[in-house]
């Protein structure tokens, strides 16, 4: 695998349920909070100033998640001052999508609690149409490409 994205994503109170656990929406909030860090924030590599996986789009062209999937491997319970750890790297590029794997560790040494994919395609909002991934994107996405994570099976496939 080339490179990888990780970030801490804060555990808040408010992500725990009745049962004292984090609830699956809120646990989709932080794999979708790191997703965002990816694309638009982080600092992807050493003495480049330009920001996120998505630096190079052009002014008008935005991304829209298509599709996910999420697997839950282990329950996660909040504890104070402990934040998520989050993976994520390039696992597809097509035409004018490309699908994101993502990881949520407790903490360094344990299994993924969560296994994830998000598709995403690229819109253009002045023609109303997908738009195709250029060379420079295409480049900066493959930078950071590995194999998909890997799902269960869906039941009755």
């Amino acid at each position: 695998m080339s490179e990888v994205f990780d970030c801490e994503i804060q555990a808040r109170m408010r992500d725990i349920n009745l049962g004292g656990h984090v609830d699956s929406v809120e646990a989709l909030r932080v794999l979708d909070e790191a997703r965002l860090l990816f694309f638009r924030h982080a600092r992807l590599s050493a003495g480049d100033e330009r920001r996120g996986l998505l630096r190079d789009l052009p002014s008008g062209v935005t991304e829209l998640v298509g599709a996910q999937r999420v697997d839950y491997h282990a329950e996660m319970r909040f504890v104070a001052f402990q934040p998520f750890l989050v993976r994520t790297w390039v696992s597809h590029i097509g035409r004018s999508s490309f699908s994101v794997s993502l990881e949520l560790r407790v903490a360094p040494d344990h299994a993924p609690a969560i296994v994830a994919e998000t598709s995403t395609v690229f819109w253009d909002t002045a023609t109303g149409a997908a738009w195709p991934v250029s060379d420079a994107v295409r480049a900066t996405l493959a930078s950071y490409a590995g194999p998909p994570v890997t799902l269960r099976e869906r039941p009755g496939r």
